[in-house]
């Protein structure tokens, strides 16, 4: 099932999404906003797949919203404006709904973002190589490989990567770690996951890295981390 959030300024849009979801059992509406500011810090502090989200925003547009999010995220854009229509392709949008719309057009646009979900994630327990994350209001695409370790930054992480510079995405510890393959990356500071492939030694609770980093390692963090080493 996928998490969804929907941002619209306008309350009786969001009462038809609420609908459209309960009777929709691939979709899961976690939570629904009327302002920008609140949908993002949710977004940056909880599990989202989709936004279903409107155009025609009275702050920031929504397509400037989204492009501000660093997650990979779906979106799904609802608005009473088909001029937008060419930009949201442009940055992958997978559907676009021009109100007011049909439960059965609602119900195909869910389907759509089902499939690249499935897709999505078979391609992950298939054992895919990277990470995508949206850095500088563009998607990158992060090999694991390359990575040494992602240091938190308030809400903000700095990925650290071999013979490349950093990359500062906005995305939360939590939001990261459930998207890193657990055999891979290892948590070991409430501000630090490494790279198991890319620790040198640990000794005195400091971690060592390949590119000579050192990294605290946290008393809560201890036991797994020597559980994964041995």
């Amino acid at each position: 099932m996928i998490r969804a959030i929907a941002l619209d300024d306008e309350p009786p849009a969001l009462n038809i999404i609420k609908a459209f979801c309960s009777t929709n059992p691939d979709v899961s509406l976690e939570k629904v906003f009327t302002s920008t500011d609140r949908a993002l810090s949710y977004i940056n502090n909880n599990s989202v797949d989709l936004i279903l989200l409107d155009i025609n925003m009275p702050t920031v547009s929504g397509i400037d919203f989204y492009k501000r999010i660093s997650q990979d995220i779906m979106v799904i854009f609802t608005t009473s404006y088909t001029e937008y229509a060419v930009e949201s392709y442009v940055i992958n949008a997978i559907d676009y709904l021009v109100k007011p719309y049909t439960r059965k057009r609602f119900n195909q646009a869910i389907k759509k973002a089902l499939d690249l979900y499935s897709m999505r994630k078979v391609a992950s327990q298939a054992g895919e190589l990277y990470l995508t994350v949206r850095s500088d209001y563009g998607l990158m695409k992060v090999f694991y490989t390359d990575i040494i370790f992602i240091e938190g930054l308030d809400n903000y992480l700095k990925i650290h990567l071999t013979n490349k510079q950093p990359i500062v995405v906005r995305l939360t510890m939590k939001g990261l770690v459930e998207k890193l393959p657990v055999q891979q990356f290892i948590r070991v500071h409430r501000s630090y996951i490494v790279s198991l492939k890319h620790v040198s030694y640990c000794r005195n609770k400091l971690i060592t890295l390949t590119n000579n980093e050192e990294i605290a390692l946290g008393s809560s963090y201890e036991q797994e981390f020597m559980k994964r080493m041995t």
